[in-house]
């Protein structure tokens, strides 16, 4: 008999990024490294699963702007334009490493893996979303939805009707690409207020995740900690909050696996260390040195001292982490099992981009560790959130405290002297919006794709990334620019509506630039 259960969770999210106006745009790179790196190795690991019959089970957020990128035709092409431009350049690698075998090995090794990618993003026609679909139809996978762009709600709370707007839209657009209505949600950045879980069941969704501490410091306190869910007092939608044992053990670079001197070195890149005039037609444009995905280092030590990655190597350390993984959770659930006299479920989220963007082997180690799982063990089944709550229906009622992950685990990472100005101006820009709504309730033609394009113009400004991008100091132009666009904008929409006074040649231009949701109704946001 089994004495607990794992649920594996991967947060896939990534900020609308999508610039028509421009032939490149650095940024758009998120995307398209993200697709190579992460998304496409794990399909082949889901699929090579599934083809070789082993049963596994995962949970997986998807966002609403990732989804929108993913399935966005104009980035498609531009995805494959970037994948053929890697396959080019790792070809003329195997050329110039001709005299170096350990670097010609790696260089075929990321030609194989390029071609690789291409060749499942052509299957899909270019759309790997219907992959993961597929994946889901078949039970192996549960996808859950998240805030319509990232919006973080605790600082949202001073206008709710935003709060309601970012699930519904949400929820309405995962039902567009699945088929299904959203079971859970990932609240952006586990962001969660009490009372909110009221909006989530307005929209049908039974259950979200929360840091440990959301669960922990909840009223009363709860009787298994975070080894089983708890209903919210009042609507009943379940609450699971994660285990930090388990978490740690995978993402901490300094104290988790990926940190393993075998692994491969983020940082260094030829799009870096190559002379730059071989290197200029594979990096910007303009000049700018990028990442290219072909790092040929291993960690190696702490120094910057690096010596040429062994795959062999990293792949046997991936297999014995993958067991020590298993071998920590079986002991671990067994303990609890003792303890508690119930199943405990051990909830490991993550972000989805740690397997394979940030540490290489990730998608590898998850391989072993569900085929491990398969054989080598009895004690643990893994399973997803709709799964246990159908198994186990009885759970503790309480009220979980307001909470998020990130720094400190209480909002200060969205809430500081770099950011902090941006929360007047998005709570009036809320108001407004709900103003709006309420002043034409009924619109129709012109006017309601003008407040349509408002709602998107709300929802893009709100998204999470730009005040986290402004907190790590990194690309902080960019997300100061896109939060005044985006309000600015609104703004705009907003004054031209009320005056009666719509520019049709200027809205169909940020139509066309602010396309996400094209099925979105203003009337969301109330």
């Amino acid at each position: 008999m089994k004495k607990g259960y794992l649920c594996l969770v991967l947060h896939s999210h990534l900020p609308y990024v999508r610039h028509p106006e421009h032939d490149n745009f650095l940024e758009e790179d998120w995307l398209y490294e993200a697709i190579t790196e992460t998304y496409l190795p794990l399909l082949n690991v889901f699929e090579k699963l599934v083809e070789d019959k082993i049963d596994f089970r995962i949970t997986m957020s998807m966002t609403p702007t990732l989804i929108s990128m993913l399935c966005d035709p104009l980035l498609q092409e531009r995805y494959l334009k970037h994948i053929n431009s890697l396959i080019e350049l790792s070809h003329k690698e195997i050329e110039r490493t001709a005299w170096q075998p350990q670097f010609q090995r790696l260089a075929i090794m990321y030609l194989n893996n390029f071609c690789r990618a291409r060749e499942i993003f052509e299957k899909y026609k270019r759309n790997i979303v219907t992959a993961f679909k597929n994946l889901q139809d078949m039970g192996k996978i549960e996808i859950v939805t998240c805030g319509a762009t990232h919006g973080f709600f605790p600082l949202m709370d001073a206008c709710k009707e935003s709060v309601r707007a970012q699930i519904r839209v949400a929820s309405g657009h995962y039902e567009s690409v699945f088929g299904r209505k959203p079971r859970g949600i990932w609240l952006p950045e586990c962001g969660y207020a009490p009372g909110h879980d009221e909006f989530l069941k307005e929209a049908g969704i039974r259950y979200f995740f929360t840091d440990t501490h959301g669960v922990l410091h909840g009223t009363p306190r709860p009787k298994y900690g975070v080894f089983a869910p708890v209903y919210c007092r009042g609507t009943g939608v379940a609450c699971f909050g994660r285990d930090l044992e388990s978490s740690k053990q995978v993402w901490s670079s300094v104290e988790g696996y990926p940190g393993d001197y075998n692994y491969r070195e983020f940082y260094r890149d030829i799009g870096f260390d190559l002379e730059f005039d071989y290197i200029k037609p594979y990096i910007h444009p303009d000049g700018v040195r990028i990442s290219t995905g072909v790092k040929y280092y291993r960690i190696t030590g702490t120094s910057n001292e690096k010596e040429p990655y062994e795959p062999d190597w990293a792949r046997e350390r991936a297999a014995d982490h993958a067991g020590n993984f298993m071998f920590n959770r079986e002991k671990q659930v067994e303990y609890l099992y003792d303890l508690l006299q119930k199943k405990p479920i051990i909830v490991s989220p993550y972000d989805t981009e740690l397997y394979g963007h940030w540490w290489y082997e990730g998608p590898m180690w998850l391989d072993f560790l569900f085929r491990k799982m398969a054989f080598d063990q009895d004690t643990i089944e893994l399973i997803t959130p709709s799964e246990y709550l159908a198994e186990n229906p009885r759970n503790q009622v309480i009220i979980p405290s307001m909470s998020s992950w990130g720094w400190k685990g209480y909002n200060e990472m969205w809430l500081q002297g770099s950011n902090d100005w941006i929360y007047r101006h998005l709570h009036i820009a809320s108001d407004r919006m709900t103003e709006l709504v309420r002043s034409f309730p009924h619109a129709d033609g012109m006017l309601k794709r003008a407040l349509n394009q408002a709602l998107r113009e709300l929802l893009l400004a709100q998204s999470s990334d730009w005040a986290f991008i402004m907190g790590t100091g990194t690309h902080t132009s960019y997300a100061i620019r896109r939060t005044k666009d985006h309000l600015i904008r609104f703004t705009r929409l907003y004054e031209d509506v009320k005056s009666n006074v719509l520019d049709m040649e200027w809205l169909t231009d940020i139509e066309y630039k602010d396309n996400i949701f094209p099925e979105l109704d203003y009337r969301a946001h109330q």
